[in-house]
Parts: structure tokens; sequence; C-alpha cells
């Protein structure tokens, strides 16, 4: 037991936060009312909501900490971990995303048993289900570091209690639950992260004397290619790039749920791409600044030179924040950035075993209610099963440690199969049954014998280590997974018959527009762009689901009865929280006026007192 590091006053802010974010995720719990809610939020919100909300669930509280310890290790190059996803863009724009929203997949794994067997189906679950339990314990032992140094209190307290908040809230509001609260989060994250460097720059000098203090290689975006060992270029792009970023929108059902959130695919690519053009590089200079600064403040004497890099991020808050409050301010974005991916972490994966294994195993045939109470018990249950994971994270050392080896060690297979399964028609279940079996089985040889398989060499050349040396095994093991696992896809697919063509329809790319024109139910269009502003009217004559408007706004859209239409709440800035998808209906002849059973009125929560606007999806 230590004492709290910062004023009481801190400790207050902390605490008031807890509360806040408590009872503002545990209000949306109003507007969870099924499965389809508890984990897509109805497939309803703007793209500027999810994007913001998905930054805060990028930068989980091991951001703050593992990227300033790295930062105030190897200087600015701690940078190229957080700037890896740019080449998944086009992968996930215009492959991933359209291919998993037409077809309307619940998760991950029901992919698999659409794209393959049900085989493949159960051996995906078991990557998910790991990979998520997995990363809420990483997250877990990331607090109890941070907080048994900030609070002064036991590690496991610190552990359990923020570990049960997370749960209360994603247990009451599901998905909504947690897109809301990680938009609030995210702007303290990043408002918070940014600044503390305004503060490091004014206390060091300003910013030529923060670079002056640098010397040249912490000022390299990048570490060498091959060196440092504990952290080489090539490593880190083939851990944190190729697997990671990879995992994470390929593979992460908490990611995979907040994109089939938003109202449509094109939401979806604008999302994609403010995440990875903006968003992405404002995080990397919230949660790294830190180490940098720390790394300048031992040369100017403002803090001690043998300082811990794995407390750094504490130990610089504390000596900038000068001013009451502001602290503490500061350690709730690092609670924040903990809870915006925990409460993300433990939503998908009730998602996965409600979805992948009750519903489709146990209680088929149950109802959507039945289901969701489940959902609300696993979510718990996950938390639980988390928590039990951090030991067995602690036996790896350091925190980026720990990250690197689960990350490399689970995520290859699953991303492979994934890859070859969108883009290579000829990719079939034995294929993918031989990735995900055989590379998980060979990557895990490679943790038992490392130097004999990792350190293989051909002709002098080393085939998967690339020079990194035994020391560097831990980042290179991504790369051997990927290319092992893929390499046995391909063999074995070669060896069998390929799946015929139209099982594969709207599955793979290629096939995106028979995706969207089973979506739809009819011919796709493309949307004008054109929103209408109309008044809402309750009228009994209009069949639940759908949406009737007057002729001339029709041809407005460019729409006709049966086409998909976006019927929200005219404000904006409420991101499509009070929104519905609906069917557009035969149209009437009163200009402005959008009509709507009661029923659909109350299941879309739109206010009859309010102005709707109204667009066409497809």
């Amino acid at each position: 037991m230590t004492d709290f590091v910062g004023k009481p006053i801190d400790l207050v802010v902390m605490v008031v936060y807890f509360v806040a974010i408590l009872g503002f995720g545990s209000f949306f719990g109003r507007y969870t009312r099924g499965t389809r809610d508890f984990f897509f939020g109805g497939q309803r919100f703007s793209w500027w909501l999810i994007a913001m909300s998905c930054v805060a669930t990028v930068v989980g509280s091991y951001s703050f900490i593992k990227y300033s310890t790295q930062g105030f290790d190897y200087g600015l190059s701690s940078s190229m971990t957080y700037l890896n996803d740019w080449f998944i863009v086009p992968l996930f724009v215009f492959g991933w995303l359209p291919i998993i929203y037409f077809s309307r997949v619940a998760s991950v794994p029901e992919y698999f048993e659409r794209r393959f067997n049900q085989s493949t189906r159960v051996v995906a679950t078991a990557f998910v289900l790991l990979y998520l339990v997995g990363y809420i314990g990483i997250n877990l032992l990331t607090l109890g570091v941070a907080m048994e140094t900030l609070l002064g209190l036991d590690f496991t307290t610190c552990v359990v209690a923020i570990a049960g908040i997370s749960a209360i809230y994603v247990t009451a509001g599901g998905q909504t639950a947690v897109i809301m609260t990680d938009l609030a989060q995210g702007f303290l994250l990043l408002i918070a992260g940014l600044l503390l460097f305004g503060l490091g720059l004014w206390a060091v000098g300003g910013p030529s004397a923060f670079w002056s203090h640098l010397t040249v290689s912490q000022r390299m975006p990048f570490s060498g290619l091959t060196e440092p060992e504990a952290f080489p270029a090539a490593g880190i792009f083939f851990q944190d790039g190729l697997a990671n970023s990879a995992a994470l929108y390929l593979m992460n059902q908490g990611m995979i749920m907040r994109f089939l959130a938003v109202k449509s695919v094109n939401d979806g690519r604008k999302a994609m791409f403010a995440i990875v053009l903006v968003l992405m590089p404002l995080a990397m200079l919230a949660v790294a600044n830190a180490g940098w600064l720390g790394r300048v403040m031992v040369k100017v004497d403002l803090i001690p030179a043998d300082s811990d890099p794995d407390a750094i991020f504490v130990i610089v808050a504390d000596k900038l924040c000068n001013v009451p409050g502001l602290f503490g301010l500061i350690m709730a974005a690092l609670t924040a950035a903990l809870m915006s991916t925990v409460d993300t972490l433990i939503n998908a994966t009730s998602a996965v075993f409600v979805n992948d294994v009750w519903r489709r195993y146990v209680k088929p045939e149950a109802s959507d209610r039945h289901h969701l109470r489940v959902a609300r018990i696993c979510s718990v249950v996950a938390t639980g099963i988390g928590l039990a994971m951090v030991p067995v994270m602690l036996k790896q050392g350091s925190i980026y440690d720990a990250h690197g080896m689960f990350t490399a060690a689970v995520t290859p297979p699953m991303v492979m199969a994934i890859v070859l399964g969108i883009f290579w028609r000829r990719y079939n279940g034995q294929g993918a049954l031989a990735t995900l079996i055989g590379g998980g089985l060979m990557i895990a040889a490679s943790l038992k014998w490392a130097d004999g398989i990792l350190g293989f060499e051909i002709a002098g050349w080393p085939v998967f280590s690339l020079g990194i040396g035994s020391g560097g095994y831990k980042f290179i093991r991504a790369w051997y997974g990927l290319l092992v696992s893929g390499l046995l896809g391909v063999v074995v697919s070669l060896l069998f018959a390929p799946q015929p063509y139209d099982r594969l329809k709207g599955l793979v790319v290629g096939s995106i527009r028979d995706g969207a024109r089973q979506f739809k139910g009819s011919e796709p269009k493309a949307s004008r762009g054109v929103r209408v502003v109309g008044r809402l009217t309750i009228h009994d004559a209009v069949t639940d689901g759908e949406v009737a408007l007057s002729a001339s706004v029709m041809k407005q859209l460019g729409a006709e009865p049966g086409d998909l239409l976006y019927v929200a709440d005219a404000r904006r800035w409420l991101g499509g929280l009070r929104s519905a998808h609906l069917r557009a209906a035969v149209p009437h002849v009163v200009e402005e006026e959008v009509r709507l059973r009661d029923a659909t009125l109350s299941d879309a929560m739109l206010d009859p007192r309010r102005a709707v606007r109204v667009e066409l999806i497809l």
C-alpha cells in the first residue's frame, strides 16, 4: 500500500467521473429492447459518432502506459506502432465492410459458416473468444499497474472495482451504451492527452527546446529495421501492423459490431477514413507524448533520471498538472481509455457467445427476450474471465511484452483465414480449417521451440527472424504465423474441390453487388445524396416497418416503393440515436408529411413533435 500520488481534489474528480459515466452508460439501457439493439445499436448511427467511439475503443488504458514507455525508451519512433493502419483501409472499406454489412452476419464466426461450413465456425468461435477475453485481461492488467501506483490501493482491488463499473453499464445498455459512453470518453482522452503535451512543451521551454533535447535517434519516426532487438521496425510492422491492426478491424468482434451499427455502408467507409487519416494520428500524439516529454524532462532535471519507464505516464502527468483537479482529469482519461476498450470487449464477447454458442447449439428456439437475458449474464461472466486472465499476463514481464506475445500468438491464423476468404474464391472449408488449426499448432510449436523454428535459415538467409535475433522472436512470431497459416490454407485448398460460386455470392470480393441485392431485396441503386425534411404523422394505413412519403418527395429522393429509407430525427447532433431503416410504402399526396404507424414510431423512438430527415440508403 502506497500513498495517493495526487491531491484529494484529484481523487474527487476521478470519483465524480466514475459516477457520471456509470449513470450516463446505464441511461442508454432505455434504447435496448432486444439482442439487435444490445449488440448492434439498431444499425442507425452516423459515421462521425462511430468514428469517435472507435478511437476510444482503440485507445485502451494499455495505450497510455505502453506507448509512453516506448516513447521514453525509443523517442518518436514509438509513433510507428500507432500509424500502421493505413494498409488496412482498402481491404476494409472495399472488401470486409460491405460483405459483413450486406450479409447481415451477427458475428465473425457466423461469416465462417456462411462462407465455408459449420466446422470452421466452431474453430473460429474458439479463436475469437480467446482473443476477446485475453484482451480484457491485458486491459485489466494495465489498470492494475497504473492504479496501484496512482491510488496506493491494492492491485486486485483496483482491477475488480473498475471492471465492475464497466460490466454494469454494458449489461444495462449494451451496444448503445458502449457507443455513447465511448463517444464521451473518446473526447476526454484526446483532450487530456493533447493538454498534457501542451503543458509539457511549456514546461521544457517550448517546441524548439523540446526538439533540441532529443537525440538524433530519438527524433526518427522509425527505429532500425532489425535493431534494437526489443523494438525493431520490421518486428513492429509485422506484429502491430499486419497482425494487430488487421486483427483489430477484421476479427475483433467489438470493432465489427461498431461498424455494423452505422446506418449504411457509405457511413462506415466515412468512419474508417476519419479514423485512419485524422483521429488515429491525434490518438498517437495523445497517448505517446508523455514518454517523449519524460525523456526531455530528465535532461532538464524536472524528473529523476532513474524514473521507471513503465510508470512514466503517471510520473509526467503528476509533475505537469499543478492546477488542482487537473491531475485527476488526466487520470480519469486513463481510466476512460480502459473502460472504453473493456466495455467494447465485454459486449463483443457476449455477442459471440450468444450468437455462436447459446443461440446456435443450446437454445435455438428461445425468444429474443431470453437471449437478451443470457447476453447480459454473459457480460458479467466475460468480465470475470478477463479478471482470471490477469495473472497469466503478469508472467510476460512488461505490458508491451504481454500485448505483443498475445497478439502474435492468437491473431495470425484468423487474419489469414479472413483475408483469403474475402479475396480468393478458390479458398475452401478444408483450407480454412488448415489455416486455423494447422496455423495455430505451428504457432504453439514456436512458443516451445523458438530458436529451432523462428531462427530457420535458407542459404544463410533468416527466413522468419529477418535477422532480428532471438530477443526479437516475440515480434517476428506474427510474421511467422501469417506466413505458415496462409501457406497451409493455400496448399490444402488446392488439393480439394472449390465451392460453387452460387454459395459465395455476397461473401467474396467481386460479388458485393449480389450482397447488396440480397440486403435490399431488390436491385440496388446508387443514392443521390438527397435528404428531405418532413413532419411525422401517425397513420394506421401504413404497414409496420414502412414509411409513406408524398409522390414529389419520393421523386426528389429517387426512391420507389420497397426501397430502403433511413428516417431520423432532424437534429444531426443526435447522430442517429432516434432513427430507423424503413421500407418505402406507396406514396401519398400530402407534401412534407412522413406517415408511420404508431408502433413503428415507438420502435424508432422518434418524437412526433420533431421534424425528421429522410434519405435513400440503397
